[in-house]
């Protein structure tokens, strides 16, 4: 299976422990556009990396932010 790398989307999170990943997981999970995606809890940023279709960053970034965290893209 290959991966487009065009269509992945990093960021910095607050997201720090499974409890809080939970709590922003019906929201990524029911989003048409994402087809996958992870939060790294053992990284200094709590990286959250999304692989969509289509998505623009700030998108994702809002989301994030209703939930209650913080949220900035990664270059």
């Amino acid at each position: 299976m290959s991966t487009d790398f065009d269509n992945i989307l990093v960021f910095r999170t607050s997201i720090r422990t499974a409890d809080d990943r939970d709590k922003v997981r019906a929201g990524l999970d029911g989003h048409g556009a994402i087809r996958n995606w992870s939060v790294d809890l053992e990284d200094i940023d709590c990286v959250l990396r999304i692989e969509a279709d289509a998505l623009h960053p700030q998108h994702i970034i809002s989301l994030i932010n209703n939930h209650g965290y913080d949220c900035a893209e990664l270059d």
